[in-house]
């Protein structure tokens, strides 16, 4: 995903300036999805209007490639594809705050999913060659800025009601309402036209994915990070992410590193949550294994490489121990350098929940002068969706309130629950109709 300067992120985003990054070359290491359409799925929140009051609502309504599945109605978009049809879906969570959890269901019946990728990674075998597999799902779970590729077989002729929903969300007492709401409707027709992009065949050998087995590695160090809120201010919240043993501070890019690490080093990380609802936490630059959830080991299917991942809310019991992740960090590669780690529900990144961290070359000393390299690159291993933040505000605004002189976006005619309207889609997107409303 693409979006606008960190800090600043929860009203850009939801303002609509947020795209798609699209690496191509998945078939030469997952070769399974050769030769299917592709479909291009990008989800982004909205505010609700002032005037609803539902105890029901939404904390956010919700589109789909520009497609509004707006409360109380929640009437969804439509895809119609070829009855049994094998298609390969590239679906990113674009939104600010919005967690989804995504279920296929026909006639009621829920669907199976083969999974390629999450968080632009493909899904590996644990036996150390890194070999590609396919992970069978019937659901997944989608935080602010997740992605996820996989091969959905369509809904026979005979299906009456095929729809992709997402589930009812539990992010705590603290946390925003995301209730179950259907998201596209999937129509089995057998003059449905294909998307325009068809996955090519593999243009050489099949290949690892080229990860260290970091599971067989000892870990330098073992690090604890902590959210924490204070609520009390409604109009002056302030949300924490801290090294324990360091003061708690809001994020400020003029703060020193809070953590300093070297290229090369492998770490592991416990992040706990101490708040009443969910936290993602996210990297820049690199992607970690998880390895433990509260303090138990994690399945070999929920054992994948990813860069952002949910830490469950805190009960207020004190009795209960407070919910955690245990991460396995791999610092190697090109990305010596400052970068940063956040909450990536934007709100609480933007109130505060935020830090850098510092990379420095394998052969210096901890005492070496600040290296002012932002590492800012991309490893040659990731095929997906990525993220990358790579524009500031301004130049994104200026995009926005100019999108109509640039040759890359174009406008089309969607038709929705509320009659025609124009909408600036990007050509990855506008090209993968049959997407209507």
């Amino acid at each position: 995903r693409v979006h606008g300067i960190h800090g600043r992120s929860e009203l850009v985003l939801q303002g609509g300036a947020s795209g798609t990054l699209v690496v191509e070359g998945i078939e030469n290491i997952q070769p399974a999805v050769a030769g299917l359409p592709e479909q291009i799925l990008v989800f982004r929140d909205s505010v609700l209007p002032p005037n609803v009051t539902g105890s029901d609502a939404p904390a956010w309504d919700i589109s789909v490639n520009y497609v509004p599945i707006l409360y109380p109605s929640y009437t969804p978009a439509k895809i119609s594809m070829k009855p049994e049809q094998k298609q390969f879906w590239r679906v990113l969570n674009s939104a600010a705050d919005l967690t989804m959890k995504l279920q296929l269901q026909y006639d009621g019946v829920v669907q199976t999913i083969q999974i390629v990728s999450l968080d632009g990674v493909p899904i590996t075998s644990k036996d150390g060659k890194n070999t590609p597999t396919l992970l069978n799902a019937t659901s997944i779970f989608l935080a602010a800025a997740g992605r996820v590729e996989f091969i959905i077989t369509g809904p026979s002729i005979d299906v009456k009601e095929a729809t992709l929903f997402t589930l009812f969300v539990d992010t705590g007492p603290d946390g925003d309402s995301d209730p179950t709401r259907p998201l596209i409707r999937i129509i089995p027709d057998v003059n449905a036209t294909d998307p325009s992009i068809i996955i090519p065949n593999p243009t050489k050998p099949q290949t690892g994915v080229g990860m260290r087995d970091v599971l067989q590695m000892t870990p330098k160090t073992t690090r604890k990070l902590i959210f924490t809120e204070n609520l009390d201010n409604p109009d002056d919240q302030k949300f924490y992410v801290t090294v324990e043993g360091q003061q708690i501070a809001l994020y400020n890019m003029s703060l020193p590193p809070a953590i300093t690490t070297y290229q090369g080093s492998v770490e592991d990380w416990i992040i706990e949550n101490q708040s009443h609802e969910i936290h993602f936490f996210h990297i820049h630059q690199i992607h970690f294994l998880l390895l433990e959830k509260n303090g138990k080991s994690v399945s070999n299917l929920d054992q994948n490489y990813m860069d952002n991942v949910d830490v469950d809310y805190w009960s207020g019991n004190k009795s209960d121990p407070y919910p955690s992740v245990k991460l396995r960090m791999d610092f190697t590669g090109d990305i010596v350098g400052k970068f940063v780690y956040h909450c990536h529900i934007l709100e609480h990144e933007d109130k505060g929940m935020m830090a850098i961290i510092q990379v420095l070359p394998s052969n210096t000393t901890e005492n070496s002068s600040d290296d002012d390299d932002d590492g800012f690159k991309w490893n040659p291993w990731t095929y997906g969706t990525i993220t990358l933040g790579v524009t500031t505000a301004l130049l994104i605004g200026y995009i926005v309130y100019r999108r109509n002189k640039y040759s890359w976006i174009r406008k089309s005619k969607i038709v929705g629950e509320y009659g025609p309207y124009s909408q600036h889609i990007s050509k990855k997107e506008a090209n993968n109709e049959p997407l209507i409303a």
